[in-house]
């Protein structure tokens, strides 16, 4: 319930949210399995180039060679890594996708200054 509350508060939304939380014995870093729904179909090839072009974000999704974001590799890096981009199986606007950052660095500490960062750039305060 708590990604549910907080999702809706951060993004100041009546945002639908379904979310499981798993404690796991790791030292730094989260991980999270999406799934959105979008206003109309995203392939997974344009997911990828969206997410490969995003500023912070890591794309690293290679199926083929079995490489994708573990917290293990994560840990005291700043972005946030991407992987596991797919169809959903159920839904035609259904996506899913992996992403693990540092809980420390990006989730704490590094994430406040750069809101804070964008704030003073994005509204001229």
């Amino acid at each position: 319930m708590k990604m549910y509350h907080e999702t809706r508060k951060i993004m100041h939304s009546d945002i639908e949210v379904s979310a499981t939380c798993v404690r796991v014995p790791v030292m730094r870093a989260h991980s999270e399995a999406t799934w959105i729904e979008t206003e109309r179909p995203v392939g997974v090839e344009e997911a990828r180039k969206a997410f490969a072009e995003a500023e912070g974000i890591v794309l690293q999704d290679d199926p083929a060679r079995k490489d994708y974001p573990m917290p293990l590799f994560v840990a005291g890096k700043e972005p946030v890594y991407v992987g596991r981009i797919r169809k959903d199986l159920t839904h035609p606007n259904g996506l899913t996708f992996w992403t693990v950052s540092d809980q420390i660095k990006k989730g704490a500490a590094l994430n406040a200054v750069q809101i804070a960062e964008y704030l003073l750039g994005v509204k001229s305060l």
